[in-house]
């Protein structure tokens, strides 16, 4: 088993990998909406002292992706090698028919490589920079065959 760390991905907000590889399968932990190197939640709108008025789910969304996205590259892995999503949501009745939106861009239905889905709804994700998230994805991929270890 090896862990993998992205060199451009959004960093980890604590003492853990960004994956970890276990036989033919490739673990992401949770991913926030970040991008590296930079504290600010893309689409969150906030007062002078820094006090959350409002965020755009899509651009929350859209920003976990793109570190999923950007993790499986580096790992030698594509999009659709991806089994299973698991997303949390801190607001399912504001937040669920936008993020169903949304999911479908990323998968389409009726693609061929279709991955299993679970959403919940959890009462708080972690301050993932000026201000709390209110998404995470969590992704477990089947490791292409050159990849596997």
């Amino acid at each position: 088993m090896t862990t993998f760390r992205s060199s451009t991905a959004a960093e980890p907000l604590g003492p853990y990998a960004h994956a970890r590889r276990a036989g033919g399968l490739l673990f992401l932990s949770g991913i926030g909406p970040r991008t590296r190197g930079r504290k600010d939640i893309p689409g969150a709108t906030v007062d002078a002292s820094g006090r959350l008025l409002d965020y755009d789910i899509e651009a929350e969304i859209r920003s976990c992706f793109d570190n999923v996205r950007i993790i499986l590259e580096e790992a030698g892995c594509r999009w659709d090698d991806i089994v299973d999503v698991a997303v949390y949501l801190t607001d399912m009745t504001r937040d669920w028919k936008e993020y169903n939106r949304i999911y479908a861009e990323f998968f389409p239905p009726g693609a061929p490589n279709l991955p299993t889905r679970t959403t919940v709804e959890v009462s708080a994700l972690p301050t993932g920079g000026n201000t709390p998230i209110h998404v995470e994805v969590k992704v477990i991929v089947a490791l292409p065959s050159t990849t596997t270890r």
